[in-house]
C-alpha cells in the first residue's frame, strides 16, 4: 500500500504561482510511476504530469509544459508540482497518484492508478 497526502492548495490570482506537495509514505519503493491529475467541476479527471520514481524522468501534459515543474525530494519521499503563470482554467482539485506497475505504463490514464490521495483544491481568480 502506498499513502498519499496533497497540500499547497490555495486561492491565487491569474498569474500567480502555487507550489503543491504529494507526501508518500508506506511502500513507496514499489511505486513506479506518481502523477498528479486535476479535476474541474463537471469535467473528467485531466492528467497533468508526473515522474518515473526510481529514474526521476519527468514527463507533462502538453497543457503544463512551460508552465508547471515536477520535481521531487527524496529524502522526504515528497512529489511537487510547482505552477507558475496560473489562469482560471486551471482551477480544479489537484490530485497524486501512484501505480506499482512496470512495464509499458500509459501514465496519463487515471485508471493505471491504484493509489490516489484526497485532493487540494486550487482556485485561480480573474
Amino acid at each position: 500500500q502506498v499513502q498519499l497526502v496533497e497540500s499547497g492548495g490555495g486561492l491565487v490570482h491569474t498569474g500567480g504561482s502555487l507550489r503543491l506537495s504529494c507526501a508518500a509514505s508506506g511502500r513507496t519503493g514499489r511505486a513506479n510511476y506518481i502523477t498528479w491529475f486535476r479535476q474541474a467541476p463537471g469535467k473528467e479527471r485531466e492528467f497533468v504530469g508526473g515522474i518515473k520514481w526510481v529514474s526521476g524522468e519527468t514527463y507533462y501534459a502538453d497543457s503544463a509544459k512551460g508552465r508547471f515543474t515536477i520535481s521531487r525530494d527524496n529524502a522526504k519521499n515528497t512529489l511537487y508540482l510547482q505552477m507558475n503563470s496560473l489562469k482560471p482554467e486551471d482551477t480544479a482539485v489537484y490530485y497524486c497518484a501512484a501505480t506499482m506497475r512496470s512495464g509499458y505504463v500509459p501514465v496519463s490514464v487515471a485508471t493505471e492508478y491504484t493509489f490516489w490521495g484526497q485532493g487540494t483544491q486550487v482556485t485561480v481568480s480573474s
